[in-house]
């Protein structure tokens, strides 16, 4: 699994292209064209990336990348598709995505973020294999990290989070208090440096916020307007969940 990626595009010239690149990096690609014929053998195996086209045959790219997620959050799915505006980003995230490539890309660029999902992949599966330590342990007040079994509790309520969510709050939790940029976040959580793609951070963070906030009644993931953002220690003291 760890090895694998289920590329969805129907269009077959862009589909052989994505394939060679993604051989190159030593992965076994399976290609479907169809939405509805990709979410039926997703069902039956899982993949450590899913590739897909927001415009498919049967089932659009969105709601397969709902879909996808909610089988497996610790796979990664990554959009890649022409629609390139920014609402496009927006919503292709907020629905779940763990990245947004926009057509055309740069081969290497698609490369190195391809690599960085797989390491996060890797590293949760990793970890959900190894019993748990009491040494592997995130707290930072009523918030409980436990790296090894990946598992997340804010007061007794376990949080249901994607792979990159998890790395996110993971990191927040290592610093709290501590203002990151878009930049640092891109760079320390996504592992790699690219201008323009700061609204997979603002999605991201959305989504953990959604998560977090209604349950501490406070806002966990603070916005430092024209810096960044940084995890409030204090939100998550005295959290009776």
């Amino acid at each position: 699994m760890l090895d694998s990626v289920l590329l969805v595009e129907d269009d077959e010239d862009i589909a052989r292209l994505l394939q060679v690149h993604l051989e190159e990096l030593s992965l076994t690609v399976t290609h479907i064209a169809d939405g509805v014929d990709a979410l039926n053998m997703a069902k039956k195996k899982q993949h450590a990336i899913f590739m897909l086209d927001l415009m498919l045959p049967n089932m659009d790219g969105l709601s397969l990348c709902r879909e996808l997620k909610s089988l497996y959050p610790m796979s990664s799915v990554i959009i890649v598709t022409s629609k390139s505006s920014e609402i496009d980003k927006i919503i292709g995230l907020e629905v779940g995505a763990d990245d947004y490539i926009c057509k055309p890309f740069n081969s290497r660029e698609l490369q190195a973020r391809v690599k960085a999902q797989l390491r996060h992949v890797r590293q949760l599966n990793d970890k959900s294999s190894i019993p748990t330590s009491s040494d592997d342990k995130i707290q930072v007040g009523a918030l409980t990290i436990d790296t090894d079994c990946h598992e997340i509790l804010l007061g007794d309520i376990k949080l249901e989070l994607t792979a990159t969510e998890f790395e996110l709050l993971q990191f927040f939790a290592k610093h709290p208090n501590h203002v990151f940029s878009r930049s640092q976040l891109l760079e320390s959580v996504w592992g790699y440096q690219h201008s323009g793609y700061e609204h997979t951070v603002n999605s991201h963070i959305n989504r953990l916020r959604a998560k977090l906030d209604p349950i501490s009644n406070h806002i966990v993931i603070e916005t430092v307007w024209g810096v960044g953002y940084k995890l409030n220690a204090s939100s998550l003291q005295g959290v009776n969940a």
